[in-house]
This record gives structure tokens, sequence and C-alpha cells, in this order.
């Protein structure tokens, strides 16, 4: 009997709908530390990644047809062995939308109401009314102001949505240059800088590509409006992070959340942590309770296609493009 395999747990509902969309296929639930090279192997079908299967699923003998990553970035799979292999690769873009877009604008309600300054006085028990970090030193809103989106994908789009309920302005950057409803004016890439010139808030939620490497550096935040807020939900490669220090010293850049990094876990002697206008999170804006059942209902429409021989519906992979 043909083979899916799936390295992540699931509940009995998540079982059934995988069942009931392919029944001449075997699912088994087994986690990468635990599963028999040999079923790894035989696997036609394989939701989920690890390293420590990497030599079952890409050696010649393996029958894998279709790999469901359970992250949206594919940057950290080895995309040449699977696109030589002829896998159809789909990630799991659209599941982040909603946790990374409400952690983006957690932050930006953070910096403009000075939460984040509050919360340590606290740990001070300090009683200060005059809320101030360097580059911020009143309290402000976030109504009115320019939120410049960096990579408008589903998470754009999202953050896009919100920022417009909070009464801002939008501004859209995206290698299309396509427009998006909840968007006012969008850029294409060679528009980042101009784009950037405008932002109060600049947001950055790209992937991370050959193009996208050190593409926030010194000439970006150069151009950047004068005291912006940076933002990085996307991934940490594509901040020079060098020039990203130096620009939040010389409060070209007045303030950052950053919740990805050029090196992860972030260094515990790296300057960032002891900035008082930087918030940091460890990689967690796009966790949630209800991750498992999205990553699901992607891989269950997708499936009912591919049973019946169509074109997978959603989020197949450009390996030339890697996302």
């Amino acid at each position: 009997m043909k083979q899916i395999v799936c390295l992540h747990s699931l509940t009995p509902e998540q079982t059934r709908l995988i069942e009931q969309a392919a029944p001449g296929y075997k699912l088994t639930v087994v986690k990468s530390t635990d599963a028999d090279p040999a079923l790894v192997n035989e696997a036609e079908i394989l939701v989920g990644w690890s390293r420590q299967i990497a030599d079952q699923v890409l050696n010649q003998d393996s029958r894998l047809k279709w790999l469901q990553t359970w992250s949206a970035g594919v940057d950290t799979l080895p995309l040449d062995k699977l696109e030589q292999k002829g896998v159809l690769l789909t990630n799991s873009s659209g599941v982040h939308a909603i946790p990374i877009s409400e952690t983006i604008l957690g932050m930006m309600l953070s910096f403009s109401r000075q939460l984040h300054v509050s919360v340590r006085n606290q740990l001070k028990h300090s009683w200060e009314t005059k809320l101030a970090a360097p580059g911020r030193d009143t309290l402000s809103e976030l109504h009115g102001r320019t939120a410049v989106i960096v990579g408008v994908g589903e998470i754009g789009s999202e953050t896009a949505r919100l920022a417009k309920a909070f009464g801002m302005r939008t501004v859209g950057v995206r290698r299309s240059g396509k427009a998006d409803p909840h968007v006012d004016e969008m850029f294409t890439m060679d528009g980042l800088h101009k784009a950037m010139s405008q932002g109060d808030y600049i947001i950055s939620v790209l992937p991370l590509t050959d193009e996208t490497h050190h593409l926030l550096n010194a000439d970006a935040w150069a151009a950047a409006k004068p005291g912006a807020c940076f933002i990085n939900a996307g991934r940490g490669p594509t901040v020079d992070t060098a020039s990203l220090l130096e620009a939040l010293r010389s409060g070209q850049i007045s303030c950052a959340g950053l919740d990805v990094f050029e090196k992860e876990p972030l260094p515990e002697d790296h300057p960032l942590w002891d900035m008082e206008q930087v918030i940091i999170t460890p990689h967690v804006s796009g966790s949630t309770d209800r991750y498992t059942e999205r990553v699901i209902d992607i891989f269950v429409e997708n499936l009912k296609a591919y049973v019946q021989g169509k074109e997978l519906p959603r989020n197949l992979v450009n390996y030339e493009r890697a996302y």
C-alpha cells in the first residue's frame, strides 16, 4: 500500500481527515527520531522534514514524490537535491499570517505606547510617568502613521489589513509589484528605498533567497525615514546586523522589534540584548496553538487534488525562486 508518513503529532480528527482524503494510502505518524529508515524510504508523501531522515528521503531508491513542509520557509532544505529527484514541494505559507501579523502589531503598539519601557520600569519598581527610550521620548499613536511592509505575501497582506484598522497608511514592496486590497501604494523590489523613505514603521516579512540576503543593509537604512522603527518577522539573514546596529546607535532607526536573527540563538553577549530601544522575541512570532490545524487544512486540500492526479492548488514551491 502507498505510504504517507507524518513526522508531527496529529489528533484523531486530523488523522481521519487525511485518511478520508486518500483512501488508497496508509498513514503513519511517527517522530523523526523513531522513524524506521525502511518506512521513510517507502514513503510517497512526507509531511514534515528532519535532517535525520535526509539520507533515506534523498537516496535513489526512495519513493518520495511529494514533501509537505511544516514551515513556510524552505531555505534550510536541500532544494537542489529535491529538485533533481523531481519531488513536489509545498510549504505552510498562510499558517503564519494571523500569529505573525498580531506579533508585528503588538510590537508596533508597544513602541508607540512605550509599553516595553513600562514593563522594564515595573521590574525595577519604578513609577515613571515620563516614558523614554532612546529615539522615542514621548507617547505616540499608530493612527495617521505609515507602515511599509517589505515582502507582501499572506503575512504582509494581513499585517496591512490590521494596520489599516488602526488608521495607518500602508505601503508595500513585493517582487511582482502586484496590488493588494489592503495596501495603499505598492512598489517592486527596485522601489525598496523609495518605499522605506516613507515609513514610520518598516516591517520585513521577506523570505530568504539569494536576492534578499542582506537586502536590508547600510544603504537601506540610509534611505529610510529618519527615526523609523524597524520590525523583522521574516528571516534573519535578510538583514545586515552590523549595519542595523549602527543605524540604531545613530538614531537613524529609532527602535527595532526583532523575532529573527542572522545567528540563532542570538549569542548571549550580542549588543542587541542590552539596547533599550529593542524588543527581542526568540523566533516564535509564528507559533500558535492552531498551527497543526492550519497545516493539515492546507495538506488535505492538496492531498485531495494529488490523489486525483490534479495540480496541487496551494503553496507549491518554485525551486528557482526558493519560495
